[in-house]
């Protein structure tokens, strides 16, 4: 009998804004206690591709996944050294205004956030059923991250709060109704949020009002891409090995050229002798931009 096999993964097809990147840069390997850290603007440097051969002739409107151009500005990558770059999901601080329930349905916790305490940039997302799917990170007090613990929203609606009047004084009075209207805040269920059948009591944790929280997007897995400037490269390399090259006997000027005769390097080459005129050494000195653009290679050879 056949067994048939079925692929999961997908291209990512996020959209810049859903991207954050982090720049870490270090002069060499050896350093790696002193490094900078930066971040590049996303939707500047980071452009997709779009699928235009199979629209039906709509340019730009489908979004080919998981192929995107990522520019490096010049002026942030502009020192010999090792650049570390992480493409994440862009994280989203805010904080929790309130963990409560549902007054029709009690046994639904939830979390509650004041979308006044949400970055502007960010708010398009904090709407009905905006944030399904997205992750919740939990800081402490002193502003660490509790390390391996998250939470999965899978719900998110307007809500409003309401006083209900409790029988046992130890239930909070204040409960939430969710609403057709815009509020500025928002219910988020999560999971896990519900007790064990075997533990009623043992409760997860889902966070605790005024608790600081980072929430991002699980459209694609963090990328890091690790980028090497130097001051030579392979073609400057291979002029010095297999490129044309002059002497000129008369002044000691040592000329290389690039693939198209042009002049790339230019050097002095001399000798240094003692009051004996004994040969102590040969030398060759970078002219720098001082070049003679006399020792043209096509004049040279004709």
């Amino acid at each position: 009998m056949a067994i048939g096999t079925y692929g999961t993964i997908r291209p990512a097809d996020v959209s810049p804004e859903d991207v954050e990147i982090v720049v870490v840069y270090t002069p060499s390997r050896d350093e790696t206690q002193n490094f900078v850290l930066s971040s590049l603007d996303a939707p500047s440097v980071l452009r997709p591709y779009f699928n235009n051969a199979n629209t039906g002739g709509n340019p730009n409107v489908e979004v080919l996944g998981g192929l995107y151009n990522l520019t490096l500005p010049a002026d942030n990558f502009n020192a010999i050294g090792i650049y570390t770059l992480m493409l994440r999901p862009a994280q989203i601080r805010t904080s929790i205004t309130d963990c409560g329930v549902l007054s029709a349905l009690p046994n639904v916790k939830g979390i509650i956030v004041d979308l006044n305490n949400v970055p502007q940039a960010y708010r398009n997302k904090f709407i009905p059923q905006g944030l399904i799917g997205f992750r919740i990170e939990y800081l402490n007090a002193d502003g660490s991250k509790i390390p391996n613990f998250f939470r999965v929203v899978t719900s998110c609606f307007y809500c409003e709060p309401i006083v209900v009047n409790q029988v046992n004084t130890t239930q909070k009075s204040v409960r939430y109704r969710y609403t057709d209207s815009t509020t500025n805040l928002l219910f988020l269920t999560v999971t896990p949020s519900s007790s064990p059948t075997n533990k009623p009591n043992a409760t997860p944790f889902i966070g605790q009002p005024g608790q600081s929280i980072i929430v991002s997007n699980t459209y694609f897995n963090p990328v890091t891409i690790e980028i090497d400037i130097v001051e030579y490269d392979t073609s400057s390399l291979a002029i010095a090995l297999f490129g044309n090259q002059t002497k000129s006997i008369d002044d000691g000027i040592y000329t290389m050229y690039d693939e198209n005769n042009n002049i790339y390097k230019q050097y002095n080459l001399f000798e240094i002798r003692d009051q004996f005129n004994a040969l102590l050494f040969e030398v060759r000195q970078d002219r720098g931009t001082n070049i003679d653009f006399t020792k043209n290679f096509t004049s040279i050879v004709g």
